[in-house]
C-alpha cells in the first residue's frame, strides 16, 4: 500500500514502536528458564523467580501477558521523576533529559503492565504534560532555524519524526531564498552561519548528534 507522501521518507509510528521494543527493561522474572536465553539480538541471562533480569521490552511485555513476570518501572518514569523533568521542560530553554524511545515506551508500559506502575492515572497525566511543554518548544525552535541545520538535544525519535516533515520543508524553503550561498560561508566556521542551534551552544566546531540533526542536504533532496 502506498504511504502518504508526509511519511515516505520517515517511519511510521508502529515502525518507531516496533524499534522501541528492543529497549532494555528490567522485570522480575515468575519462572526458571535453566539456561540463557539465545536472541537474535543478543543474549539474555537465564531468568529465575525473585530475580531481576534485563530483557527486551517486546519479552518484558510478552511474559507479562502471560503473568510470568512482573515489570520493574523505569526510574524516570516515577512521579518524581516526571515531575522534575517536567519542571525543567518549563523552566529552561533546552529539553529534559529522556530515554530516546521514552514516547513509546511508557506508552507500551501504561497499556501492558498498568497495575505494575504506582499511580498509573498520576504518571499518565504528568507525561501528557511533558509532552505538550515539549511539543510547544519544538515550535519555538522555529525562530532558530538557519541555513546549516536545527540542534535540539535530548528529543526522542518519535517527536523527531513529527517535527521532520516541517523543518525539512522549511530548510528548503531557505535554500531557496539563499540560492547562492557559498557552502563556506555555512560550514567555514562563523558562529553567524551556526545561528540555528536551539541550545545556545556556544562552539562551533562541537560535534553534534546525528539523532538530533537536520540536515539542509537532506531535505534539498525531499
Amino acid at each position: 500500500m502506498a504511504l502518504p507522501r508526509h511519511l515516505k521518507n520517515g517511519l511510521t509510528p508502529l515502525e518507531i514502536e516496533f524499534l522501541a521494543e528492543n529497549e532494555m527493561i528490567e522485570i522480575a522474572a515468575a519462572i526458571d528458564t535453566k539456561r540463557n536465553l539465545e536472541l537474535l539480538g543478543g543474549e539474555v541471562a537465564s531468568l529465575k523467580p525473585l530475580q531481576v533480569n534485563k530483557v527486551p521490552l517486546w519479552m518484558a511485555i510478552t511474559l507479562k501477558k502471560k503473568q510470568k513476570c512482573n515489570i520493574v518501572v523505569p526510574q524516570w518514569m516515577t512521579i518524581e521523576s516526571l515531575q522534575k523533568s517536567l519542571k525543567e521542560e518549563q523552566e529552561q530553554d533546552r529539553f529534559s533529559a529522556l530515554p530516546y524511545h521514552y514516547m513509546e515506551t511508557a506508552q507500551l508500559l501504561l497499556e501492558n503492565a498498568c497495575d505494575d506502575i504506582p499511580s498509573a492515572d498520576a504518571v499518565r497525566t504528568l507525561l501528557k504534560d511533558l509532552r505538550e511543554a515539549r511539543q510547544s518548544k519544538a515550535r519555538q525552535g522555529v525562530a532558530a532555524l538557519g541555513l546549516a541545520y536545527l540542534q535540539m538535544d535530548n528529543i526522542g525519535l518519535m517527536e523527531i519524526n513529527e517535527i521532520r516533515p516541517f523543518f525539512t520543508k522549511a530548510f528548503y524553503e531557505i535554500q531557496k531564498l539563499r540560492p547562492t550561498v557559498n557552502a563556506n560561508e555555512i560550514y567555514g566556521g562563523t558562529q553567524e552561519a551556526y545561528g540555528g542551534r536551539f541550545n545556545g551552544s556556544a562552539s562551533v566546531g562541537s560535534s553534534v548528534p546525528e539523532t538530533s540533526r537536520f540536515n539542509a542536504s537532506q531535505s534539498s533532496r525531499n
